[in-house]
């Protein structure tokens, strides 16, 4: 009777419970990798994500991605290591030294289109541009440590100076000037890329720029391409001064003993002769140096210095010695007039054989008397030299960084073009036997129609290169500018001929200077020429000081340092 109802809490269920399910793990397939969209491959996975809090939010710009500045520095790090890498394959003869080749031509606008392309891409945004020019730092100043420690060695060797400038015998430069040349001409090319965005130019106060990376490299062009040019300028201006001697004369009987038709051959000046053998070998090396827009500016001072020596030595050239006059004939000494008072006591001479032949016509005309040939005119010599000049190369007129050096070469060429005018128009009323002489022409005649033509002849002629010229035209006789101003000729050339500039500046005291002595001098105005010269002289310092703005007063006070 007290037995336990059986309830429904410990009634069985009418099934047995199901165990537990036990989670699987599913095992990916290959549909599912296929899904996976393209953007998962991308490099950006591979970054390193940078720390961040973990409700901020994920960065949305580059500027706060760190990892972009680091894999920019190893990208820009490995372009430099490959820059100056070894070139492969095998060298040309003449190339190597200990084992290693000159860099290739290339290389620097490889380098520098990398780099411009990474700023370009930044410039938009200011904080990554000036993050950009803070990567750039490093790689590139380990770049000009390496440059510099490879190019010491090749500077201090006595192979880069030996020899100083190529020659006939070994025209190609030697192996230790094709590395050295190599490197600036890396570095050249570098800073043309530099020049297309303008980087290292401006100036920022807390450092963030290329200024010194750019001085470096500059530096580095100079310091190879200045030494081969000046040891090409120091071979070739001994051969200009020697212009300035008057040259031995050609005549009929040979130039120290040579026969007379080399003499014919021989038209110019000794210098000239050399010059013509170097202008060829000295511009196949200028070119090979100079081949980046920063080693033009050291070609431009090479060439206007060796036109200026050109116009100086051509200028103050003296006057010729007159020529003897030719010797008589035999044929003329042989005939004498015979004096018929006196009786002759010789019996006649037999006539000769050749009285009784018969005379047949001559095979060929008679060879004429040669008149005594005379040497290399300066004018000729002047012509001369600005064709050999003009083979040497010049600075690019199509780059602006050079525009303005080419245009002071041109008119370096343009004073030694109108010297050549100046000479050849003076020639024919320098040599008498040129002179037009007609019946009934006044001896005043030449002097006067050259006068007319002064002023244009000498346009483009400092005054200090034409009045030694005309000095000589119209008064006879050899008398010095430095002479005429009281100064002593190293004085003089040093303070007045040192250069385009130089005359410019002293061009007004010296033609000052030289018409008060010659105003005061009775002698000179007795001569025949010296009145043109004196006027000539008048326009030319009135048309100076007109440029200048100056007035005579002015003039006369101007010393000469």
């Amino acid at each position: 009777m007290y037995t336990l109802r059986p309830t429904s809490f410990f009634r069985p269920s009418s099934r047995p419970t199901s165990p537990v399910p036990v989670p699987r793990q599913e095992i990916p397939v290959a549909a599912e990798r296929a899904a996976r969209p393209l953007s998962k491959l991308s490099l950006s996975n591979f970054r390193r994500p940078s720390p961040s809090p973990a409700s901020g939010p994920a960065p949305s710009t580059v500027v706060q991605d760190g990892s972009f500045m680091e894999v920019l520095g190893l990208k820009l790090s490995e372009a430099v290591s490959k820059a100056l890498a070894q070139p492969a394959g095998p060298a040309p003869p003449g190339e190597l030294l200990a084992g290693r080749r000159p860099i290739p031509a290339g290389r620097g606008r490889t380098l520098g289109a990398l780099i411009v392309s990474e700023v370009k891409a930044s410039r938009e945004n200011p904080h990554l541009y000036r993050a950009v020019i803070r990567t750039l730092q490093r790689p590139l100043s380990v770049l000009i440590s390496n440059i510099s420690t490879n190019l010491i060695p090749l500077l201090s060797s006595p192979a880069f100076h030996t020899p100083a400038a190529p020659t006939q015998q070994d025209p190609q430069p030697n192996a230790t000037q094709l590395h050295a040349v190599a490197l600036a001409t890396f570095a050249g090319e570098l800073l043309e890329s530099f020049d297309e965005i303008g980087l290292g130019v401006d100036v920022d106060t807390r450092g963030e720029n290329l200024k010194g990376i750019r001085e470096g490299l500059v530096s580095i062009v100079k310091r190879v391409v200045e030494p081969l040019i000046n040891g090409m300028k120091n071979e070739l201006i001994p051969l200009l001064e020697a212009l300035e001697t008057v040259p031995p004369s050609v005549t009929a009987n040979g130039v120290a003993g040579k026969t007379l038709a080399t003499a014919k051959s021989h038209v110019h000046h000794p210098a000239i002769t050399t010059l013509q053998t170097l202008a060829p070998i000295y511009s196949r090396a200028l070119t090979r140096y100079v081949a980046s827009t920063y080693a033009e500016s050291a070609l431009a001072s090479f060439v206007i210095s060796l036109v200026w020596r050109g116009l100086v030595a051509l200028s103050h050239r003296p006057a010729p010695p007159p020529s003897p006059p030719a010797s008589p004939s035999m044929h003329t000494l042989s005939l004498k007039p015979k004096d018929p008072k006196k009786p002759s006591t010789t019996p006649p001479a037999t006539p000769p054989a050749s009285r009784f032949t018969l005379k047949l016509p001559p095979s060929r005309p008679p060879t004429p008397p040669s008149p005594g040939l005379r040497g290399p005119t300066v004018a000729s010599d002047a012509r001369a030299l600005y064709n050999l000049l003009d083979q040497l190369p010049k600075p690019s007129q199509d780059k602006e960084q050079t525009r303005l050096a080419r245009e002071v070469v041109d008119e370096a060429f343009e004073g030694l073009s109108a010297l050549i005018a100046l000479l050849e128009s003076i020639q024919p009323h320098a040599t008498p036997s040129l002179r037009p002489a007609g019946p009934g022409a006044s001896p005043k005649a030449p002097l006067a129609e050259l006068e007319a033509d002064l002023e244009l002849l000498t346009a483009d002629l400092p005054i200090v290169i034409a009045l030694p010229i005309l000095l000589r035209a119209f008064l006879p006789g050899e008398r010095a500018v430095h002479g005429l101003l009281g100064l002593g000729e190293a004085e003089y050339r040093q303070g007045c001929l040192g250069g385009f500039g130089r005359a410019e500046e002293c061009g007004i005291a010296v033609g000052q200077r030289v018409l008060d002595v010659l105003r005061a001098d009775p002698g000179v105005r007795a001569q025949e020429g010296a009145d043109g010269l004196l006027r000539w002289l008048e326009r030319e310092l009135a048309a100076a000081r007109a440029e200048r703005g100056e007035t005579e007063a002015d003039g006369q006070d101007v010393a000469m340092h």
